[in-house]
Formats: C-alpha cells, sequence, structure tokens
C-alpha cells in the first residue's frame, strides 16, 4: 500500500498574518465599494410614517407643517413620497420642542440640572449573545428619538466599530486606552471620540491595543509609588467626567470576558443591561459569570469601589416563540429572575442577520430590502425593548 502524501509545512505566525492582511484588505475593498467615494457611512432617508414615529406625532401633523412652509423641507420622489434625513428629523425635534402647544417640553429628551449622565454596560461573559447587536441598536434608537449618546467600544474585536463603519487596522483610530492608561502619554476622553452617521450618537472606536490594559493594570497595581493601579475602577469615571455635559447617555460593549475593562466599565455604570440567549449552555454560563463576578465586586467595593447601580436588567436575545425549549428556559429564568427581566425579548431574526453581513443595523436598511413582514416583525421587536430601557432611564431621572 502506497504511503499517504505528507502534509506540506507551513509557518503558522507567517501564514495567520497573510491571511489577517488579506481579510482586511478585502473587506477595505467592500466597504469603498459600499460606501464610496471616502468608505465612510451615510445614513438613508427617513420616511413620513418613521419620522412620525420617532418624533411622537402623527404623520397629519407632520403634512400640516410642511403645508404650512414650517420647520425642514422633506424631499419628495416623482411618486409624491416625502422623506426626511436624520439630520432634518433632529431640526424637526427642536422645532416641535419650541413651538409645541403643551407647557412640557417633551420632544428633545435632553438631560435636565440634576439629572445624572447615564452610563449603560451592556455585557455578558459568553459571545454569541447579541451583545454588540444589542448595543449597537440601542445607542443609535437613543440617538433617534433624541437624546445625546456616546457608544463606546470596549471589545478588542471591534465589532461595535465595524458596525459604525470603522476599520481598526486601517482606519488608525485612537481607543478608550488612550484615555484609561496610566502613563505620561494618556489622552483627555474628548481627543478619541468620533462621530457617527447619526447625528447625536459619538463613539470611541475599539482597536487591539484595547488589550493593553489587561496587562497594564497588574503592573500598576504593583507599582508602590503610586496609587493609580489600586483605582483602576475609577478611571473610566474620570474620563467621562470630562464630557459629561455632552452627553445624556453613554452605551459600554463590554469585552466577552471578565477583566479589567469590564471591571472598570462597571464600576462607571449607572445601570447594567446582561443579555443571554434561552438556552441551558448558555445559562450555565450565566450562572458562572454572575458568581465570578459579585465575588469580584465585592473585593473591589471593599478596595473603594463604587458601584451604585438605577437599575439592572436581564435581556432574552435571538428568541424564538415557536422553539418550546426556548420559552420553557425563559419561563425557567422568570421563574427564578422575575423583575429583573425586561418585559420584552428580542426576537431572532433574519433580517437583523442579513443587515449585519453589510455592516448595517436595522436602522439602516429599507424595509424594502426585505419581506416587509420579516422587517415590521424585527423592527417591532427592537423597539419594544428599547423603548423600555428608555423608559427605565427616564425613571432614572424622575420623569413618567
Amino acid at each position: 500500500m502506497n504511503a499517504m502524501p505528507r502534509l506540506p509545512s507551513f509557518e503558522f505566525d507567517d501564514t495567520i498574518l497573510e491571511q489577517g492582511a488579506e481579510i482586511s484588505r478585502r473587506l477595505d475593498q467592500l466597504r469603498l465599494e459600499k460606501f464610496p467615494p471616502n468608505a465612510k457611512k451615510n445614513l438613508r432617508s427617513f420616511t413620513m410614517a418613521e419620522v412620525a414615529h420617532y418624533l411622537g406625532v402623527s404623520q397629519n401633523n407632520l403634512k400640516r407643517l410642511h403645508l404650512e412652509g414650517k420647520g425642514p423641507i422633506p424631499e419628495q420622489a416623482a411618486s409624491g413620497r416625502r422623506t426626511y434625513t436624520a439630520e432634518q428629523m433632529l431640526e424637526l425635534r427642536h422645532f416641535l420642542d419650541r413651538h409645541g402647544r403643551t407647557e412640557v417640553k417633551k420632544y428633545v429628551p435632553h438631560r435636565k440640572p440634576g439629572d445624572k449622565l447615564q452610563v449603560i454596560a451592556v455585557v455578558n461573559f459568553k459571545g454569541g449573545s447579541g451583545k454588540t447587536t444589542t448595543a449597537a441598536h440601542l445607542a443609535q434608537h437613543l440617538a433617534l428619538t433624541g437624546h445625546r449618546v456616546l457608544a463606546i467600544d470596549l471589545d478588542p474585536q471591534a465589532s461595535l466599530s465595524a458596525l459604525h463603519g470603522f476599520q481598526p487596522e486601517l482606519d488608525r483610530n485612537l481607543s478608550l486606552y488612550d484615555a484609561i492608561r496610566y502613563d505620561a502619554e494618556r489622552k483627555p476622553i474628548s481627543d478619541v471620540i468620533l462621530p457617527t452617521n447619526f447625528p447625536g450618537l459619538d463613539i470611541v472606536p475599539a482597536n487591539l491595543e484595547l488589550q493593553e490594559y489587561e496587562y497594564d493594570t497588574p503592573l500598576a497595581l504593583q507599582d508602590k509609588s503610586s496609587n493609580a493601579g489600586k483605582q483602576f475602577f475609577t478611571r473610566l469615571a474620570k474620563a467621562l467626567a470630562d464630557v459629561d455635559e455632552r452627553y445624556d447617555v453613554v452605551v459600554i460593549d463590554c469585552p466577552p470576558q471578565l477583566g479589567y475593562l469590564t471591571l472598570t466599565a462597571l464600576s462607571a455604570a449607572t445601570s447594567v443591561l446582561i443579555t443571554v440567549h434561552p438556552q441551558m449552555l448558555d445559562l450555565m454560563s450565566m450562572s458562572q459569570f454572575l458568581l465570578m463576578l459579585g465575588g469580584i465586586l465585592k473585593t473591589i467595593k471593599g478596595a473603594g469601589a463604587e458601584i451604585t447601580l438605577d437599575w439592572f436588567r436581564y435581556l432574552i436575545t435571538r428568541y424564538e416563540p415557536t422553539d418550546i425549549p426556548q420559552a420553557q428556559m425563559v419561563g425557567f429564568m422568570q421563574s427564578m429572575l422575575a423583575g429583573q427581566i425586561l418585559e420584552s425579548p428580542m426576537l431572532k431574526s433574519t433580517a437583523v442577520s442579513d443587515a449585519s453581513l453589510t455592516k448595517q443595523t436595522l436602522y439602516e436598511v429599507e424595509r424594502s430590502a426585505f419581506t416587509r413582514s420579516t422587517y415590521d416583525r424585527a423592527i417591532e421587536a427592537l423597539y419594544a425593548v428599547n423603548s423600555e430601557i428608555t423608559s427605565l432611564i427616564h425613571r432614572a431621572w424622575g420623569r413618567a
């Protein structure tokens, strides 16, 4: 019997470096094709129905304003269909707030004096729970509904950054690491904030350098000449203090691991959102995550950390109501975590996954790109989840 030929030898490190560079080049090529001429993401216009929905007014009210020549002028297609850009939607919001008939100004939901900055940490120990998708859609929903939002990508894999059009290995953007590092090269967080294609939404993108914080912090903890390491959990909160007046809400996409980055984010948070997929293995993983997190938080609280939350909730993600084992798992979780689970789950949808194939969210794609029932089902679930979270934010400010 002839011997099988041996596999050719290769250098693993050289091979993966070459493949990584080629993947990056192809992704950049796709980005240029999708967002010409400068590979920067733009944002579609919104229909009259969508604008009325996000502003909380009737379509008839919008039509009346347009006919009276008030507010921005929408673009009108040959078919008569009117659309507004996101910038115009924001302009309309401020117009309505100035000229609304009600005593209470409700169209621009910015913080009022005495309202503290809301910092939401979106966490999970296990990848694939929908954490980044949740953070992206939440930040964009808040911006579309008139809030001033800062998204922070704390995951060195930079998925949240990619959804907003950034490719870290090519764009060479700074990350939060530059605002919380321990040496003299630390910069103010305002230097690392970038605008997105959504008016009212800025981002601190991620890159691989974020991982350095996980190595630097243990060394800083051992440095007896400085107290910086022992107070590592205060670094993000101190950085955010410099831009406190610029934003209403900060949404942090934490890495899927319980390291110093996650602990620093949780120490700065005013609320925590834990995403969980209703499967037994995911629930087991979350159990371990909660036990580890609780133990570590007690330790850093003993070192002086102040962790005071306005609220925390579990969000069921990628839920299929017709899947009986999933429905049973949700019932099992509700029996243990009643009061902490959001009433609205995020349904599993091909619309969300298909949009992400082109590095977009559901808010960025046209309804016509999908089967209408598929799109409507997904956008309704998304709106229910994000509205429930928005309500929790407003309740923390003492609003109805």
